[in-house]
């Protein structure tokens, strides 16, 4: 019986094996790329983009930073590639993820492990690191929930938690064509990486 084909072509020519990722098989150009034109809450936003998974990147890695001040420049790279991984699994709801089960976890670790090593950075990160992504990617969660995602107030601290109105203050939610936000991107993932 012949194996189903679990590998994806990358524009760049790359072919990534999903069940087995190697980091020279990661190129910055095909995750911007990916991540630009996968719609976060499955497309079910205002505005006249979808508000992308590489659009979501760029704002939790800006909250990361306002709310670690003084972070290595590897750690504002790790909350930028934090959701890397979706450039070839796509952006599943929460809901989604859980009636999946553990297997989609497995997947996304795998992908994410490759990817840092990629860049630099360690496979698997410091559990503080870790911990304060998570808390930017909520806080961004929140605001996309409330500013474009249909969601009240009251529903969204419920879901995501009552955000402080001194930390999302000034935070805007972008809605820029995939082109923009790819460059964006890119532009920021440079930046970084010349930082490092």
């Amino acid at each position: 019986m012949k194996q189903p084909r679990a590998w994806q072509r990358m524009l760049s020519g790359r072919r990534l094996d999903l069940l087995d990722p190697t980091p020279v098989d990661i190129e910055i150009e095909d995750i911007a790329h990916g991540l630009a034109f996968v719609a976060r809450w499955n497309g079910q936003t205002i505005g006249d983009w979808p508000y992308s998974v590489a659009e979501h990147s760029l704002l939790v890695e800006a909250i990361f930073r306002k709310t670690n001040p003084g972070q290595a420049p590897r750690w504002l790279l790790a909350a930028l590639l934090h959701d890397a991984p979706e450039y070839v699994i796509g952006d599943m709801i929460s809901p989604v993820k859980a009636a999946v089960g553990p297997g989609y976890g497995a997947l996304d670790d795998r992908l994410t492990a490759a990817i840092h090593i990629r860049f630099g950075l360690p496979a698997v990160l410091p559990a503080s690191i870790k911990t304060a992504i998570k808390a930017a990617d909520k806080v961004s969660a929140w605001l996309e929930a409330v500013h474009i995602a249909g969601f009240s107030v009251t529903e969204a601290d419920k879901i995501f938690g009552k955000q402080s109105v001194q930390l999302t203050k000034g935070l805007v939610i972008d809605l820029r064509p995939p082109a923009v936000v790819r460059a964006a991107f890119v532009a920021r993932h440079a930046e970084l990486m010349g930082l490092l």
